[in-house]
């Protein structure tokens, strides 16, 4: 795929994960599970605890499309366009069961996604072994955060309990991924500065 073309798909790919109409390749984990009739407090505790995944999903999408763009290895970029299929999923199913949770998405989303572009390709220009440090550390704070909504989750939601459960397991995947391919660990600086500044996106995309 040539520069123009490559450009293309991305600006395209940024549109469809902003516009709300992102496609999974595979069925939502929820799908065959019967609905369950919450009240109205647990509902509306559902739907923004899933804004704030959906809307961690639109990061992961700029996250991966930086981070494959300014990839060295060609083998290291087409892993991270493989992963970022997967998390395509996850936003489609975060965004459907939103909707039926009746629910919103976060009115940020495009500032976020436009951060997070600038975050991925700057860890892609630091070097291939930091770029794959980067995802892993990023993979592992997603994989514990998701824990922590499965613990506030209400407990007769199982749909979005089994959504929630198959991303926390995609991210893990994501993480032993990225060290098979040579991941170097993150400095504790960095790591911190990684939870911190996920924490405002998570405390301001519950509420907004």
């Amino acid at each position: 795929m040539g520069p123009s073309e490559r450009l293309i798909t991305e600006f395209d790919r940024a549109l469809r994960t902003l516009a709300g109409v992102p496609a999974a390749q595979r069925p939502s984990p929820g799908e065959a599970l019967e609905e369950t009739a919450l009240p109205d407090p647990a509902r509306r505790e559902a739907a923004a605890l899933m804004r704030v995944n959906h809307c961690g999903e639109v990061c992961a999408q700029a996250l991966y499309q930086g981070q494959a763009l300014t990839a060295r290895n060609a083998t290291i970029r087409a892993a991270l366009e493989r992963a970022a299929a997967e998390e395509q999923d996850h936003l489609a199913w975060s965004s459907a069961r939103i909707t039926e949770l009746g629910g919103r998405t976060s009115v940020l989303n495009p500032l976020w996604y436009a951060g997070s572009l600038i975050i991925g390709a700057a860890a892609g220009r630091a070097g291939d072994a930091w770029n794959l440090g980067f995802l892993k550390e990023t993979e592992r704070q997603v994989e514990a955060h998701l824990q922590s909504h499965l613990d506030r989750l209400p407990a007769a939601d199982r749909r979005t309990h089994a959504i929630v459960r198959q991303m926390q397991q995609d991210e893990a995947g994501h993480a032993a991924m990225a060290q098979r391919l040579g991941a170097r660990s993150m400095p504790a600086p960095v790591r911190g500065l990684m939870k911190a500044v996920a924490r405002v996106m998570t405390t301001v995309s519950y509420w907004v």
